[in-house]
């Protein structure tokens, strides 16, 4: 999974993600590849060349009519429509499931650097965003900012922007349809939660008594003042 995360659907290794629902709906309103790239200001290269996998892994997507008397263009397939479908019911499932799994660290800030603190907390040491002045605050992380990796497979801090990272056991799993709240135990008075699709669950080998590692962003983190 990437550390900053975000609603995808996966085929053959190829994420369908947000920038790609994006450019398919573009193509849609424009009636162009061309066009589409052209109001998101991507190169058209660029964006022949990402419908050009996403086609690989999930099938024909783009139907492009040659022109004649009513033009050339392209329009969206019934796949392409269904692809939309599926990605903004799981958008949506994401959203909701995150707005209820917030995790609530206690701690006092060490040390500043701008905007940015580093927070002790029960778990240890967090980089987080922390309001001016404050000594006491309570480090907030929402379950769809937080990562799960495999500790054998955790790459090395200078490999990632993630630099907060805890190991912890996992201790429930809320399953849905396509996504699942995972529930890990990092030894702080709250537990952290993490939304994981089922091929990352699976993937992974998610379940109960499961080591891994939660891994965090320092700007998706925000502590305020208690």
């Amino acid at each position: 999974m990437d550390a900053e995360f975000d609603a995808q659907l996966r085929a053959d290794d190829v994420a369908f993600d947000g920038r790609d629902a994006a450019l398919l709906r573009a193509v849609d309103d424009a009636g162009s590849l061309n066009a589409a790239a052209e109001t998101l200001g991507r190169s058209y290269s660029r964006a022949h060349g990402r419908l050009t996998d996403l086609e690989a892994a999930f099938g024909d997507l783009v139907e492009r009519r040659r022109g004649g008397e009513s033009g050339g263009g392209s329009t969206l397939t019934a796949r392409a429509h269904e692809l939309l479908a599926r990605f903004d019911r799981l958008r949506a499932g994401y959203s909701s499931v995150a707005e209820t799994a917030e995790a609530v660290l206690d701690g006092t800030v060490e040390e500043r650097n701008g905007e940015l603190g580093t927070v002790s907390t029960a778990a240890g040491r967090v980089r987080a965003l922390v309001p001016p002045g404050a000594e006491a605050v309570q480090v907030s992380l929402r379950a769809d900012t937080v990562t799960l990796h495999d500790p054998a497979e955790m790459p090395d801090e200078s490999a990632t922007s993630a630099r907060n990272r805890f190991d912890g056991e996992v201790t429930a799993i809320d399953r849905g349809e396509a996504i699942s709240r995972v529930t890990v135990d990092v030894g702080a008075d709250a537990p952290l939660a993490a939304l994981v699709t089922e091929e990352s669950r699976e993937r992974l080998s998610l379940a109960t008594g499961r080591q891994v590692v939660a891994s965090f962003k320092a700007t998706a983190t925000r502590a305020t003042a208690k």
